[in-house]
């Protein structure tokens, strides 16, 4: 976001438009009446598709209590059972980070969730191997005073929250710097598309992971920047609409 800020700063100087998007920490919610086979495996590829370096990755789970150990049981065995190697290999579930740097930024975040109480139920530090390779991560108990809580995590590391109802699943949603996207899985849509609401976020996506069509507008909002790329949307913010009135006299 620093970056974004001075690009916005140079623009505005300029009196140039401008659009930004940046950091993002999407929520993945899980209902009570969600499809969890379905949103297990959503979540896993949500997460570690890129090698989580993805900026609508999904990276905070959001789960209602009711179905919380099915759904985490499943997740957490789908994230260790991920493939790590080539990136260019089909078999391959998870590749490198982009690198040394962000291996260490990544390893250095985990460590101070850890540190300060967050639980590690799998992974939790760098792979064992040649590369810049960090563990499929899981972290749990991660309270509002953690530095974690507010940090966008960029790699295969997944924050997992607990609540009680739709209007907790709001509340935790929209405790963030952040507002890029976000998923809801739910058997009701209308119950999911009123949540979808009220989450303060440029972009919802219901029963599927967050994603990037040249025909949908993308962006956020809060520190994940503003305007929209894509879409007739994104084409407006880029001209200047000009009006001509014509008299009828």
């Amino acid at each position: 976001e620093g970056a974004g800020a001075k690009v916005s700063a140079r623009a505005s100087e300029m009196l140039k438009k401008s659009t930004l998007e940046l950091g993002g920490s999407d929520v993945f919610v899980v209902l009570d009446d969600a499809d969890i086979e379905k949103a297990v495996a959503a979540g896993v590829e949500g997460r570690l598709a890129n090698a989580g370096q993805v900026c609508t990755g999904s990276k905070r789970f959001i789960v209602q209590k009711s179905v919380s150990d099915a759904f985490i049981t499943g997740f957490v065995e789908g994230m260790k059972s991920a493939v790590m190697g080539d990136p260019l290999d089909e078999a391959t579930d998870l590749g490198p980070l982009s690198s040394e740097d962000a291996l260490k930024t990544l390893t250095k975040q985990v460590e101070e969730a850890i540190q300060h109480g967050a639980k590690a139920v799998t992974g939790g530090k760098p792979a064992d191997r040649t590369g810049f390779f960090y563990e499929p991560t899981v972290l749990t108990d991660v309270a509002r005073d953690n530095p974690a809580f507010y940090q966008e995590f960029f790699g295969p590391v997944a924050q997992v929250f607990v609540v009680e109802d739709d209007d907790a699943v709001v509340a935790l949603a929209n405790d963030s710097h952040f507002g890029l996207g976000g998923s809801i899985f739910s058997g009701d849509t209308d119950r999911a598309r009123k949540l979808a609401s009220r989450i303060e976020t440029g972009m919802v996506f219901i029963n599927t992971t967050t994603t990037s069509m040249p025909e949908l507008p993308f962006g956020g909002v809060k520190r994940s920047g503003f305007g929209r790329e894509l879409g007739d949307v994104g084409i407006k913010e880029f001209v200047n609409r000009k009006l001509v009135v014509v008299s009828a006299d």
